[in-house]
C-alpha cells in the first residue's frame, strides 16, 4: 500500500475576489463610509477620567504581541483597536477593566476575520488568568451592545490592495511592499494620535512609506518623490498641499507619520517625507 504525504496549510483561506478588487465602486464606497467608524471624540479629554494615553499604548502593545504570537490575520489587530477606541469614546471605563476590554475586542475581531478565531480560554491565559472566560463572554455582550453590533468597520487594510493595483511596481515586489505597509499600519494602531485619522489616509501613507523605504535598496517602483505622492493622493482623493522636504533632510525610510504635508478630507492633516 503506497502512502502519500502532502504537507498543506491546515487553514484554508479564500483567494482575493477580482470582482471586488477591480471595481472602482468598491473603493469609492469605502471612502464614503470610512469616517462612520472613527471615534467621535478624543476620549481622554471628554470621556475617560481613569485611563491615560500611556495605558492605551500598553494594552495596544500587549494586543499586538498576542496577535503576532497567535499568527492572526493582519486585519485582526487594527480592527480590534477600532472596537476599543469606539467603545472608550462612549463609555467611561476604569483602568482595571482595560485589559479585559482589549481581550474582548481581539475576541470579536478574530471572529470576524479569522477562519479559526481565538478562544476565550486562550485569551484569558494571555492575561495570566487575571480574567475568567465567563467574564470575557459577559463583556462581549456589553461591547457588542455599545457598538450597536456594527462590527464590519473599515480599516486601513481594506485600502491596501486597491492602492497597490493602481501603482506601477513589479509583481514580484508586491508581497514585500504589502508586508511593510501592514507593519506601518499596525504601528499606527498602537498610537492614539492616529485613531481619528481616516483609514484611507493611514493606508496611503503606509504604502507610500513602504515603497519609499524599499527604494533605498532596490528599484521597487518607477515612481519617486512628488510623482509618487501625487498618484497616491489621487487614488484616495487626498489634496496634496506640499510634499517636499527641506533640502537639508537626507532621504530615509519614513514612518507614515513622518512623511511633506497633505490635507485630507475634512481638514485632517497627514505628513509624508520623501
Amino acid at each position: 500500500m503506497e502512502l502519500l504525504c502532502c504537507e498543506v496549510d491546515p487553514v484554508r483561506r479564500a483567494v482575493p475576489d477580482a470582482n471586488l478588487l477591480y471595481d472602482d465602486r468598491v473603493l469609492q464606497n469605502l471612502l464614503t463610509i470610512e469616517e462612520r467608524y472613527l471615534p467621535q471624540c478624543s476620549y481622554f479629554k471628554c470621556v475617560q477620567k481613569d485611563i491615560q494615553p500611556y495605558m492605551r499604548r500598553m494594552v495596544a502593545t500587549w494586543m499586538l504581541e498576542v496577535c503576532e504570537e497567535q499568527k492572526c490575520e493582519e486585519e485582526v489587530f487594527p480592527l480590534a483597536m477600532n472596537y476599543l477606541d469606539r467603545f472608550l469614546a462612549g463609555v467611561p471605563t476604569p483602568k482595571t477593566h482595560l485589559q479585559l476590554l482589549g481581550a474582548v475586542c481581539m475576541f470579536l475581531a478574530s471572529k470576524l476575520k479569522e477562519t479559526i478565531p481565538l478562544t476565550a480560554e486562550k485569551l484569558c491565559i494571555y492575561t495570566d488568568n487575571s480574567i475568567k472566560p465567563q467574564e470575557l463572554l459577559e463583556w462581549e455582550l456589553v461591547v457588542l451592545g455599545k457598538l450597536k453590533w456594527n462590527l464590519a468597520a473599515v480599516t486601513p487594510h481594506d485600502f491596501i490592495e486597491h492602492i497597490l493595483r493602481k501603482l506601477p511596481q513589479p509583481n514580484d515586489k508586491l508581497p514585500l511592499i504589502r508586508k511593510h505597509a501592514q507593519t506601518f499600519i499596525a504601528l499606527c494602531a498602537t498610537d492614539f494620535k492616529f485613531a481619528m485619522y481616516p483609514p484611507s489616509m493611514i493606508a496611503t501613507g503606509s504604502v507610500g512609506a513602504a515603497i519609499c523605504g524599499l527604494q533605498q535598496d532596490e528599484d521597487v517602483s518607477s515612481l519617486t518623490g512628488d510623482a509618487l505622492v501625487d498618484l497616491l493622493a489621487k487614488i484616495t482623493n487626498t489634496d496634496v498641499v506640499t510634499a517636499s522636504p527641506p533640502q537639508s533632510q537626507a532621504p530615509c525610510c519614513p514612518a507614515p507619520w513622518e512623511t511633506g504635508s497633505s490635507l485630507g478630507k475634512n481638514g485632517a492633516v497627514w505628513s509624508w517625507r520623501v
